[in-house]
């Protein structure tokens, strides 16, 4: 399998940093691109494209973080900020626009009712992507689960 582009969601976990590594590597191996993305969920009540200072702050803070990470592995990706009412339409979206190959998603540890959760995000990512995706599941130990 050849991957020339990588979509990469990052949401500000220790879980991207991981992601990002092996993105990387995956992308080196093809001479593929990068693309890490933070989305803001933007409330009902407000305009797609309203400028909320605080979370365009925090998204390119986390979208520095993941270039200097990449940085490290000798490699150069691309970055955005979207703004989107719900997360897992915007990654299937984005992905159909750049006609990504990979969506390399990581995956924190969540519960929800007592039991392990994927949320609501990745279901919908691997019900509708147009191309492959990898979740990388950030591994805990049993003592912080």
């Amino acid at each position: 399998m050849e991957f020339h582009k990588i979509l990469v969601p990052v949401i500000g976990s220790q879980a991207d940093e991981e992601v990002i590594n092996l993105a990387c590597r995956v992308a080196k191996k093809d001479k593929g691109k990068i693309n890490a993305v933070y989305i803001i969920t933007m409330k009902r009540d407000l305009p797609l494209d309203a400028e909320i200072e605080d979370e365009i702050q925090k998204a390119e803070d986390i979208l520095s973080h993941i270039e200097t990470v990449a940085e490290k592995q000798n490699y150069r990706i691309d970055t955005d900020v979207l703004q989107a009412r719900e997360v897992g339409p915007a990654i299937v979206h984005e992905a159909v626009e750049r006609e990504v190959d990979l969506i390399l998603m990581g995956l924190t540890y969540k519960r929800r009712f007592g039991e392990f959760s994927l949320g609501e995000v990745v279901p919908y990512v691997l019900k509708n992507a147009p191309c492959r995706v990898i979740i990388y599941h950030q591994y805990l130990s049993e003592s912080a689960v």
